[in-house]
């Protein structure tokens, strides 16, 4: 055979055996998430993932990995969203010995694991054991850090990456010694959540008078939540519990005069609503009961939890959002709505990730009371300059949507594409 046809011929057949094999089987990431489900923004940290995982890396094949309490209707919510969702549970043991056939089936094929959004690296004993067991890469996706043992730390360095959702975070980890080859600021992942209950929250808003673009929404907390009124098993803390009575009125005046103003300098109302099942009756004691009739009949305290779709579904229908709590603002500034974050020393460094997307003038320590003096006021701007108030949404929209991108890159790679 002639040189010029045998190599024809060879590039032929390998032409042709591509054509024909079998397709490359999909890379598959397990997902470690779903810490808790008492609380709405726990809840959006795994579709937030996920929501990114579908964008960023399509082409794998993405398995849950939840906690034990993740329930039934959290699923169906997430189900909603994500029909083809894979969920397992339970642990690998000491030994090795996973406790079920499907964790163990996941925790075989998988290619790589992703440790998911949190308020620390939460799954530190599944995801060691993982790893000690299986040989098998990890990363960890947008978490707070504050601190961690010596294994814990080995084990981080260990990781192909450890994004921190907040710069005080990542300064720690470096100062501790933490060595993974990839450390940077990773959004935290419920800015990606975009969960919806339309048909619910129409409904509610209609049902108690509120017009849609016409109100604002408003969180509080105590100190510390009091997870002992709402898990079974739980006994108060006296030490936090005193804790909370002694700020709870600090914490919310600020608040109670900002809702003041708000509806009765402007025409906006405003939506007492929960983030975890412990703050409507918070919300009713130290906000609610303590206004005045006249501002009262401008202001609609919810008094049963919701979930993160119909949640979401109403903040994208509000003016902007007000509070104490973290990942309500996460989700509007995710879906476009302003929002302003009111933090203390009890909540980590978390909030510090507004100064990270470019909102720290909208970002208020309530420890520090110069900071505390402005914040009514500045709950009233949003209210009557919306159209800056916009412009901030959109700048930290683009940095948090560009760390995204380069941050799921990382993860695409991680994960053998």
């Amino acid at each position: 055979m002639k040189r010029r046809t045998f190599l024809q011929s060879s590039v032929a057949a390998v032409l042709a055996s591509k054509a024909y094999a079998a397709p490359a089987r999909r890379p598959r990431i397990l997902l470690r998430s779903s810490w808790q489900v008492v609380n709405i923004g726990d809840i959006a940290h795994t579709p937030g993932v996920m929501a990114l995982l579908e964008k960023y890396v399509p082409e794998a094949e993405v398995t849950l990995w939840a906690s034990g309490d993740f329930s039934e209707e959290v699923h169906a919510m997430e189900a909603r969203r994500f029909p083809n969702m894979r969920v397992v549970k339970g642990s690998i043991g000491e030994t090795g010995k996973v406790s079920n056939a499907d964790l163990k089936d996941a925790v075989d094929s998988c290619d790589f694991l992703l440790h998911g959004s949190g308020p620390s690296f939460v799954a530190r004993r599944d995801v060691g054991r993982f790893v000690e067991h299986t040989g098998k890469p990890f990363g960890i996706y947008g978490i707070t850090y504050t601190g961690a043992d010596q294994e814990t730390q080995d084990l981080m360095s260990s990781a192909n990456f450890v994004y921190f959702r907040d710069s005080v975070s990542l300064k720690k980890a470096k100062v501790d010694g933490i060595q993974s080859p990839i450390m940077e600021f990773g959004p935290d992942g419920a800015f990606a959540c975009d969960l919806r209950d339309d048909e619910k929250a129409e409904a509610y808003l209609k049902q108690v008078g509120l017009t849609p673009g016409e109100f604002l929404c408003c969180i509080t907390r105590l100190r510390y939540t009091p997870y002992w009124e709402v898990k079974k098993g739980r006994t108060i803390d006296p030490e936090r519990h005193a804790r909370n009575e002694a700020m709870k009125d600090h914490d919310h005046k600020p608040i109670r005069e900002a809702i003041a103003r708000v509806v009765t300098e402007t025409d906006k109302k405003v939506l007492l609503c929960p983030e975890d099942m412990t703050q409507m009756k918070v919300t009713k004691l130290n906000i609610y009961d303590h206004l005045s009739d006249e501002v009262k009949q401008k202001v609609v305290w919810r008094d049963k939890f919701w979930l993160t779709d119909q949640a979401l579904s109403t903040y994208v229908r509000s003016a902007g959002f007000f509070g104490l709590e973290m990942h309500s603002p996460i989700m509007c500034i995710g879906n476009g709505i302003p929002a302003i974050v009111g933090r203390f020393e009890e909540q980590t460094s978390k909030g510090f990730m507004w100064q990270d997307i470019g909102l720290g003038d909208w970002l208020f320590d309530f420890d520090k009371p110069e900071q505390v003096a402005n914040y009514p006021a500045t709950v009233l701007d949003l209210v009557q300059r919306p159209e800056f108030a916009q412009h901030m949404v959109t700048h930290a929209q683009a940095a948090v949507t560009r760390r995204q991108y380069e941050t799921m890159e990382v993860v695409r790679k991680s994960a053998g594409l």
